[in-house]
């Protein structure tokens, strides 16, 4: 067995030592180079080192499986070879060159397919089967007729042809890893990187996949495949083993050599010997002792559960008694949670009866909640609370008295290994422990019965038994029953009884011995695939699952089945040979093959947007955004802000009552600035009025007011307005400043009098407003506010929900340039932002009756412009943010402040002084704010506004530079 340079894991008796002598290399092997070499490599998150100074070599044309539990760095290493994350320190040598050399990774990118962690995590939710792989085609430059010929070969070996059309968010989880694989492997990679395929999904499954990857090995002897898993049966099948445990690589070899290093029949146990000691001294082997039937817990009684048209469970019986562990498996999506879900009360059955300790279940009813107890598969806790303060606050929800709650706590500490990290957040500690806090969370208040979704899924094997050690104990000492579900076999085998289901319906129900011995195979996994098969065979054409022993044509390779002692017997992939080494030919095909996806390529720029935009078009919530926000707002604001003063109410308190004053008050009131209400009889009364807003101005006439009038004398008259809108209040002041102005100059006209002339007077006329209508200088200035907020808030999402969703990964894996993504996501939002354009331009000439007087072209080209610009400024926020959260605040903030403030909508630009004045000056909604209001109040175009559109024209490419440095090609 070969050793891992410099990782040499501790030994000490009676531990079989990991250094042993390398088995001989076949001549193919021993001339054929290493597919990776890692040599001193360091990899840090924060505080936890994933890869401590790792120096591995990886032989050509094999099968080679990292083998160890989550979190100890084996997605880390297989992320840093596919040229996904970027190197910290070390080298990674891959197919022949330095991984870290962006020319190198460039070269090789399309010798190298990668499947990332997660069920369909390199996927487009909303795009089909079909659709999905189609793209993943066109971004490796294959023509229609090529991809046409490769996604059919490709979908008749998965058994999904049938489901082409399909969503890729309506696929199982089984369905997700093939249409993930098809996606990997449109292009023919060299290297092929699966990073725990199979993780969550059911042996068939399972097993159609690995058939799947035999097939392909076949017909590619000399391709190399890297593969991460869990499932020590899968591994038992694999060319190579690295056992990888805290980021460091405890042995490497085949699973033979691996076995015999550690002592052991099996290679889960192999693992737990090449340990660390420290990491193994407290394991046993797990002993279960035999259940006691006791009263019967649980019953079903021909359940059934419908979802609209859809039958998720059908006509399911079953009993389960007390203390009894119960195991639940299934396809995926076969209805398992939801039996679960009504066999515990929290969903109440379509048809059929639940019952709980002899009663009805109830789903409504608080207090059969009560005696379930239920922990999911993804930690659900609050990670910045502590271990006790998690405790306490799941006590408080249960009403538990304070000194119940603090002896059972103390109970469950001691009982489950808590005690020494009480006072840590669970974010700090490790996923067994984590568990196991978990599972103390949800028998905390002592419930009758207890589901485990998973609950060991990425444990390792040694704190996997010790978490099964509670569960028996919980089980046999407790009496509480328990209801599992795994797709891990040797846990199955653990259960009491275990119920076998595809499509709602339990195909058996029995103890895992009778179960094998019923269908008279060698192992559980075989008895369940088993009935599986013959569920599959037995469907109606329309519910069956397409045939999933097609091949491609080239494929002729069967699996091979290899047996492993104590555990299920896994259908894997026939040993290949080493690759051959490179010849000029295939040397030169390569060479062509990177030329061909080096630089800058039109047709994934477009593939890149369409993608995009079939996005867009299927996601309701986005689409709705982009079509009707910017309408939406443009009439809030176009009839919200209106900067006319009319109709604001008034009343007189007329302590003259002559005809003069009140015809200065029919004066006012005539005005269609001014509706008049009853007449004022005190002060006291005009305060009340005025306080409870029903007035807004009030006028005081004084005594005398007509006889000062007649004599030619300038009366003072008392006007009080409500100053809490100040801007309201001052153009009140000056339009009864106006009117009282005219009623003099009439008083003194009519008197005969002559007035005193004035040595000058100014005579104002407004132009291109006359009438002063706020409308018309309003609207036009609004047109630019939401082109610069909708836009950019749709296009920030662009970048940042890929990382989210774990797509972005394609732009790290794949021939696709930095700018060709930028500008691929980019286009089709300023094909929306110019429709959105031309709906505002429509809505203002029309609804709003704004009239337009210059040259619609250049509005429009100015229009192109800014869109492009405010894209721009969306895709910079996205690139520069890691939450869709902080994209959509930044954003905001972003673009409507300087809007607002520095562009000249409030005050004008020249006015502005220091940085002010530099963001007004360089804001694209300041320059399209003059295009705007020029074309539409002065009759402007090209040439009056040409000092405009430069500004806009230079944010373009300065935008587009800024989001391409500050985007990476590969994560940290």
């Amino acid at each position: 067995m070969s050793q891992a340079l410099g990782d040499a894991a501790p030994s000490a008796a009676p531990r079989p030592t990991s250094r042993t002598t390398p088995t001989a290399p076949t001549q193919a092997n021993a001339s054929a180079p290493p597919v990776v070499r890692l040599i001193d490599v360091r990899h840090r998150y924060g505080d936890t080192l994933a890869a401590d100074g790792i120096t591995l070599h990886l032989p050509a044309g094999r099968m080679i499986g990292f083998i160890g539990p989550d979190g100890v760095g084996k997605s880390t290493l297989l992320s840093l070879i596919a040229g996904a994350r970027r190197i910290q320190h070390g080298t990674v040598e891959v197919l022949g060159g330095d991984i870290a050399d962006a020319r190198h990774r460039t070269r090789v990118c399309p010798r190298i397919a990668y499947m990332p962690q997660g069920l369909g995590k390199n996927l487009y939710p909303t795009l089909s089967v079909f659709e999905n792989i189609d793209f993943f085609g066109r971004l490796f430059g294959q023509s229609r007729t090529e991809r046409a010929r490769r996604i059919a070969e490709l979908l008749a070996a998965t058994g999904m042809s049938a489901f082409a059309n399909r969503p890729a968010n309506k696929l199982s989880g089984g369905m997700k890893q093939k249409l993930g694989l098809c996606c990997a492997l449109i292009h023919d990679p060299d290297l092929l990187i699966l990073d725990e395929p199979t993780t969550g999904v059911d042996p068939l499954s399972r097993r159609q996949f690995w058939e799947l990857i035999a097939r392909i090995r076949a017909g590619r002897p000399g391709m190399s495949v890297l593969i991460a898993t869990a499932y020590m049966e899968e591994a038992e099948g694999y060319d190579w083993l690295v056992a990888v445990d805290a980021g460091r690589v405890l042995a490497t070899g085949t699973p033979d050599e691996l076995r015999t290093a550690g002592g052991a029949d099996t290679l889960e146990e192999a693992f737990i010997a090449l340990l660390p000691k420290t990491r193994r001294q407290d394991h046993r082997r797990l002993e279960i002792p035999p259940h006691t039937a006791g009263e019967i817990v649980i019953e079903a009684r021909a359940l059934q559960m419908r979802f609209g048209d859809f039958v998720a469970v059908d006509d399911v019986n079953l009993a389960v008694r007390r203390g009894e562990i119960f195991g639940f498996l299934g396809s995926n999506g076969c209805g398992k949670s939801t039996t679960m879900k009504m066999l515990t009360g929290l969903l109440e059955p379509s048809a059929g009866e639940a019952l709980l300790l002899g009663g009805k279940l109830d789903a409504k009813n608080l207090e059969t909640r009560r005696r379930v107890g239920y922990m999911s598969q993804a930690f659900s806790l609050y990670g910045e609370l502590s271990v006790r303060q998690n405790l306490d606050l799941h006590a408080r929800l249960f009403d538990l008295a304070d000194d119940e709650a603090e002896s059972r706590i103390g109970e469950l500490a001691r009982r489950f290994d808590l005690d020494p990290v009480m006072n840590v957040p669970p974010d700090a500690l490790p996923l067994g422990i984590r568990q196991r806090l978990q599972l103390a969370v949800a028998v905390l208040h002592r419930p009758d019965v207890l589901i485990l979704d998973e609950p060991t899924s990425g444990v390792d094997p040694v704190a996997r038994d010790h978490f099964w050690e509670l569960i028996v104990d919980l089980s046999r000492n407790d009496g509480v029953t328990i209801f599992i579900t795994t797709h891990f076999m040797n846990e199955a085998q653990r259960c009491d009884r275990i119920s076998l289901m595809h499509a709602g319906r339990i195909l058996a129900s029995d103890t895992p011995a009778a179960l094998v011995e019923r269908r008279g195979t060698a192992s559980l996994e075989d008895a369940f695939v088993a009935w599986l098969q013959d569920a599959i065979d037995g469907e109606p054409p329309s519910r069956a699952t397409p045939d999933p022993h097609a091949t491609l044509p080239q494929a002729t390779l069967p699996p091979a089945t290899v047996p492993q002692a104590g555990a299920a017997t896994v259908s894997v992939p026939a040993p290949v040979p080493a690759a051959p080494h490179p010849t000029p030919d295939s040397a030169q095909a390569s060479s062509s093959t990177s030329k061909r996806h080096a630089g800058f390529s039109l047709a994934r720029l477009l593939s890149l947007s369409a993608r995009e935009a079939t996005e867009l078009r299927r996601d309701p919530v986005r689409l709705t955004l982009a079509l009707v926000g910017t309408l939406v707002l443009m009439l809030v604001m176009g009839y919200g802000i209106n900067m006319d003063v009319e109709n604001l109410s008034f009343a007189v308190l007329d302590h003259d009552r002559s005809v003069a004053s009140q015809r200065y008050t029919l004066r006012i009131a005539g005005s269609r600035y001014f509706t008049e209400r009853p007449a004022l009889d005190s002060h006291v009364d005009l305060d009340q009025r005025m306080r409870s807003g029903r007035l807004t101005m009030a006028i005081e006439v004084p005594p005398g007011f007509g006889r000062d009038l007649a004599r030619g004398k300038a009366p003072q008259i008392a006007v009080w307005l409500d100053g809490s809108m100040p801007l309201r209040a001052e153009l009140a002041r000056a339009y009864v400043s106006g009117v009282h102005g005219q009623t003099l100059a009439d008083a003194v006209a009519e008197s005969g009098a002559s007035a005193s002339a004035a040595p000058a007077t100014i005579e104002v006329r407004y132009r291109y407003n006359p009438e002063l209508r706020s409308l018309v200088s309003m609207v036009p200035m609004v047109i630019p506010l939401l082109l610069v907020f909708i836009p950019a808030m749709l296009t920030a999402l662009g970048v940042v929900r890929e990382k989210e969703l774990g797509s972005i990964l394609n732009l790290y894996t794949t021939p696709v340039t930095r700018f060709e993504f930028l500008v691929g996501k980019q286009l089709p939002y300023i094909g929306l932002s110019l429709f959105n354009f031309v709906l505002l331009f429509i809505f203002a000439v029309t609804l709003f009756q704004v009239p337009f007087k210059g040259s619609f072209l250049a509005l429009a080209c100015g229009a192109l412009l800014y869109v492009t610009a405010t894209t721009g400024l969306g895709l910079l926020a996205s690139t520069m943010t890691s939450s869709q959260v902080a994209a959509l605040a930044g954003t905001s903030i972003g673009t409507l402040l300087p809007a607002i403030q520095f562009s000249g909508l409030m005050d004008p630009v020249s006015s502005l002084e220091g940085g002010g004045a530099l963001i007004g000056a360089i804001y694209p909604t300041t320059h399209f704010l003059t295009i705007s209001s020029g074309t539409f109040s002065k009759a402007l175009g090209f040439a009056d506004l040409g000092g405009s559109f430069l500004p806009l024209a230079t944010a373009i490419p300065v935008l587009t530079l800024l989001s391409v440095l500050l985007l990476k090609k590969q994560a940290r």
